[in-house]
């Protein structure tokens, strides 16, 4: 769009020129907020992430994820893990457990199956989901074990500084599942509108970016299909300010 178009191609009754006030023109958008608020995206599982440093047990944290249509994080390759490992996640919340590392629930289970000399049993995962799942190696036995408890629930260790971050060091607990402890939940990404709302599979919505003049049908936790509207300037203003969030809404800053 051009403020003036050429007025030979442009002459109105009279022969009068046409002149075109365009505010906004569409532009070649990528949307990198697939999530909502507070949660960590990751492209190569097309899913979310968020940790919940408050602490639950196994049970209450299981619950916690589902109501926010996700599970506890398990996953399906070592580049997802690295992903998890390499982020800080204490930013969000006040911290459940120690400065320098952290523990989280995460959606397995070890479940013993010899306590004769030695502990000896297996992982599965917690909910039969994908069967892409990698289980974890021989766990750490955690200190709150009970004699009487088959089954323990597992929790992922990482740690606070940089650059043990970024080596993905990292460490694998069988805990009492009744223990408290911040805890990990995944969920599918999707379609999060410029005014951070869910948005459903289907509906039409304007995505997080820089134009509110955009109009996407929400696929498989992609916008898609997008068509853009063009606003007029405010007629008799000289100055004003458009709303990031509403289309074709103006503030005048004339006096």
């Amino acid at each position: 769009g051009k403020e003036n178009v050429d007025s030979r191609h442009n002459r109105g009754r009279g022969g009068e020129t046409t002149r075109f006030h365009t505010v906004n023109v569409a532009q070649p958008v990528r949307f990198s907020r697939k999530c909502p608020t507070g949660w960590h995206h990751y492209e190569g599982t097309a899913s979310c992430y968020r940790v919940y440093l408050n602490g639950e047990n196994y049970w209450d944290a299981v619950q916690t994820c589902q109501r926010v249509n996700g599970s506890l994080a398990t996953f399906t390759a070592d580049q997802e893990l690295r992903f998890i490992l390499a982020q800080e996640w204490d930013l969000e919340e006040k911290t459940f457990v120690r400065k320098d590392q952290r523990r989280f629930w995460v959606g397995y289970q070890y479940v013993i199956t010899n306590r004769n000399h030695s502990l000896e049993g297996h992982w599965e995962v917690a909910y039969k989901g994908s069967s892409e799942v990698f289980l974890p190696p021989d766990p750490i036995f955690g200190t709150a074990m009970s004699e009487k408890e088959n089954v323990l629930c597992a929790q992922l260790q990482c740690f606070r500084f940089p650059t043990l971050r970024h080596h993905g060091l990292h460490s694998w607990y069988a805990e009492n599942c009744y223990e408290k402890s911040s805890f990990l939940c995944k969920r599918s990404q999707t379609c999060v509108d410029i005014k951070d709302n869910i948005v459903d599979e289907g509906y039409y919505f304007t995505p997080k970016g820089n134009d509110p003049c955009l109009s996407c049908t929400c696929h498989n936790g992609e916008p898609e299909m997008c068509v853009a509207a063009l606003c007029e300037r405010p007629q008799g203003c000289q100055q004003y300010r458009k709303d990031p969030k509403e289309c074709c809404k103006f503030t005048c800053l004339d006096p």
